[in-house]
């Protein structure tokens, strides 16, 4: 790893894909503390108008996280030292309702790279497909390491 900065704009950093499930959901309002019944009862969410369980808001990070992308190749990609990176933003903008049974895909990109104050700050965007291929989820993140 390097302290130096690279401007990475336009970088792909990869691609993800991942199945949502109605286990994963309820794990993941479970360790959020969540108890709206809509996450673990598929009956309750169907009679609000969802097509099966749907996810909770800040659910994407699992799709990043269990999706494919890994930390320690999106540093090597970036050429961050993880010893020195600290995520300092996190937005997801839903454009369709993401529910259990649908087939996600993504690519995460770098939007800007630049550098303020001795830290370099590296905003990644997202944007998420299902299987029928409708954009259900834009994402904004930016990465900071200090330099």
């Amino acid at each position: 790893m390097t302290n130096k900065a690279v401007n990475k704009v336009g970088v792909t950093i990869g691609s993800l894909q991942f199945v949502v499930e109605r286990g994963k959901i309820k794990e993941f309002a479970l360790a959020i503390g969540d108890d709206n019944p809509l996450y673990y009862d598929v009956e309750t969410a169907r009679a609000v108008g969802f097509r099966d369980v749907p996810i909770p808001p800040t659910f994407p990070t699992v799709l990043e996280m269990w999706g494919g992308l890994d930390f320690e190749a999106l540093f090597e990609v970036l050429e961050m030292n993880p010893l020195k990176v600290l995520h300092g933003e996190q937005e997801y903008t839903y454009l369709k309702d993401i529910c259990a049974g649908d087939e996600i895909t993504g690519q995460i990109r770098v939007k800007a790279d630049e550098v303020k104050r001795a830290m370099r700050l590296v905003t990644l965007e997202g944007e998420f497909v299902n299987q029928q291929m409708e954009v259900v989820l834009l994402s904004k993140s930016v990465v900071i390491e200090r330099m």
